[in-house]
């Protein structure tokens, strides 16, 4: 609330440098809530601005972060392919729907799927292993993306 008072008389600037290329950035802060559940984070830009974003408790507690950034990806997964999905649907072409994830392990996780499982990470649902799919069917590029970039923090503050 103190962000939204203090820039009020700011200008919204929305741009799109293409319009075959959707960008999210998803983040996930762990255990902030008082029941201990981690809290996701998504926003999507064409270029400057933000034209989606989504911020929700999640479901379920994790175990560590890695584990709350998969869930937090997963969960955030429904807007990213509706995003495409619309922008098909308006008779654009999409080249790259590229998510930007800031855990190299969660990374890994969803472009290898079990294949980097280990005896830390055996025990997860194998349903957030969906975007494992998608990646090798060419619906989604995982990006890292440093915390400094990170676009999904600002729903933070």
């Amino acid at each position: 609330m103190v962000f939204l008072s203090e820039t009020r008389d700011g200008e919204l600037i929305l741009s799109a440098d293409r319009l075959d290329i959707i960008s999210w950035f998803v983040d996930t802060a762990f255990a902030v809530h008082p029941d201990f559940k981690s809290h996701t984070t998504g926003a999507m830009t064409l270029g400057r601005g933000c034209i989606l974003n989504g911020s929700r408790k999640q479901r379920l507690n994790t175990c560590s972060s890695m584990e709350a950034k998969l869930v937090g990806t997963d969960d955030m997964s429904h807007f990213v392919f509706w995003a495409k999905l619309f922008m098909e649907a308006q008779g654009y072409k999409m080249k790259h729907n590229v998510l930007y994830q800031g855990n190299k392990s969660t990374i890994l996780l969803l472009e290898n799927g079990k294949n980097s499982l280990t005896k830390r990470t055996h025990a997860l649902n194998i349903r957030y292993f969906y975007l494992t799919d998608q990646i090798e069917k060419g619906n989604i590029k995982v990006h890292c993306c440093s915390t400094n970039k990170m676009g999904a923090d600002c729903c933070y503050h």
